[in-house]
């Protein structure tokens, strides 16, 4: 990478000279005369580095170091300072400089000086840039997949968390919106503040108003004490809805007007109370459907939609079929005490055919089920849940009487590779072969291992 380094000095000639040594040594190098124009380029600049003069008019060397060292750590500052005042140098370094020059200066003391402060720094940018991936790692670490489908998701994620744009998360049932959700708020700005969670469809109609904004005592039977609703709880911080399409209109307005004004009142209360809330919201309903059919407000549906992310169903990244099912036993397994070491060709030949219409916490307890009924080490198709295995619509292979053990065999695989779709990995895993295997006698039946075909209509990738 190319760094960029920040002279500043009253002396032209000194900040010439630096400039031009810097700038043979390959480095960017921006100027400033004084320490008023060079703090205002230092701190809303790109700077990796500052070299600057102790004695300065008005802005002095000390006062560019401190706010510098205080207000963007981790960006090295080298003073400069005359042959008498060695004792303010010591000064500085004690208040957080890198190094310091005298002068006459040394350029080549310079050049080694700013190689070994560009090294330290080039140090912090990678360890920042290591835990931003740790902590994206961590936000993700409960949503399980490496489809192209749902690192489609992670990608807008990613983009969309640190703003403070409101999100509709859609999707059907049992898909992990509320995953999605929790991603949002864990790579977001907010991310040590307030999450508050109001699952909208579990509350009753009557109660949905006081738990989102709160009451004040004595305004409806019942309320014995003043409540602070569900978005006072979440200021500076998410506030996630789960299920918003189930709320009413009366309570939609409200919504509404803090999504415009980030203002409200409790129930049977005067007071108008302010708050910075980030709003995510989730629903399994067609929204649009709902505004056509006058159950849902139309500007609420707006100011939701500012970014909306879609959670593909299970049956469109079957793909992360076999990552999930993999984690899904360990986890179980190790909650119940057993050794489960996988899962036989037959069970998993069903789970891969399955479409799974309760989609991910459908497969989740279809393996917590198994892992619990299962008396070895491996699941058989037996420990799989009824509804499971009365749902397996795995195609058959009709091999008439009488046919060669070679040609049977290109039969299962061929038919094997269709029904998996192509997918290689998954019908090796299915066969309990190598893949190396696979491709072997995929080139032995004149089928392209390597490049995507038609086996019987169906692709091949």
């Amino acid at each position: 990478m190319k760094f960029t380094i920040l002279v500043i000095d009253d002396e032209k000639n000194i900040r010439t000279g630096l400039a031009t040594a810097l700038e043979l040594d390959g480095y960017e190098v921006l100027m400033a005369s004084n320490g008023a124009e060079g703090l205002e380029i230092a701190l809303h600049s790109d700077i990796d580095l500052v070299i600057t003069d102790l004695r300065m008019p008005e802005v002095s060397g000390e006062e560019v170091l401190r706010r510098v060292t205080t207000e963007t750590p981790g960006i090295p500052v080298i003073v400069l300072t005359g042959h008498g005042t060695v004792e303010n140098a010591v000064e500085a370094m004690r208040a957080g400089a890198y190094d310091f020059l005298t002068k006459p200066l040394n350029l080549d003391r310079l050049s080694l000086l700013v190689k070994r402060a560009l090294q330290n720094r080039e140090l912090v940018l990678q360890h920042r840039e290591l835990e931003r991936e740790i902590e994206g790692k961590k936000s993700f670490e409960h949503i399980i997949g490496k489809s192209p489908a749902i690192n489609k998701v992670f990608d807008v994620v990613k983009r969309v968390s640190p703003t403070k744009a409101s999100v509709l998360i859609t999707g059907e049932s049992g898909v992990g919106k509320e995953l999605i959700a929790n991603a949002l708020h864990n790579l977001s700005p907010r991310k040590d503040r307030p999450f508050i969670k109001v699952h909208c469809a579990a509350l009753a109609e009557t109660l949905l108003e006081s738990e989102l904004f709160g009451h004040e005592k004595g305004s409806f039977t019942g309320a014995v004490a003043r409540k602070r609703g569900r978005f006072e709880l979440a200021h500076s911080g998410t506030i996630f809805l789960d299920e918003i399409g189930e709320i009413n209109q009366s309570v939609q307005i409200k919504i509404l007007r803090v999504l415009q004004e980030k203002k409200f009142e409790r129930v049977g209360g005067e007071e108008t109370l302010e708050v910075d809330v980030r709003v995510i919201a989730a629903t399994n309903k067609d929204l649009e459907r709902e505004i056509s059919e006058g159950r849902f407000r139309e500007d609420l549906f707006y100011r939701l939609n500012v970014v909306k992310i879609n959670v593909p169903p299970l049956r469109e990244r079957k793909d992360d079929l076999p990552m999930m099912i993999t984690s899904f036993i360990k986890e179980f397994a190790d909650e119940n005490g057993k050794k489960i070491e996988g899962i036989d060709a037959k069970a998993r030949s069903v789970l891969y055919a399955y479409d799974w219409p309760g989609n991910v916490r459908q497969l989740r307890n279809c393996i917590e089920s198994s892992v619990v009924m299962t008396s070895g080490t491996v699941i058989s198709l037996d420990d799989l849940p009824p509804s499971i295995r009365s749902g397996d619509e795995t195609p058959s292979i009709h091999i008439p009487v009488g046919v060669t053990m070679a040609e049977a065999e290109k039969q299962v695989i061929i038919q094997t590779l269709t029904a998996q779709n192509g997918n290689k990995s998954r019908t090796a895993e299915v066969l309990e072969i190598g893949r190396k295997t696979l491709h072997r006698k995929l080139d032995e039946y004149g089928i392209d291992s390597k490049n995507e075909l038609e086996i019987e209509g169906d692709p091949v990738s």
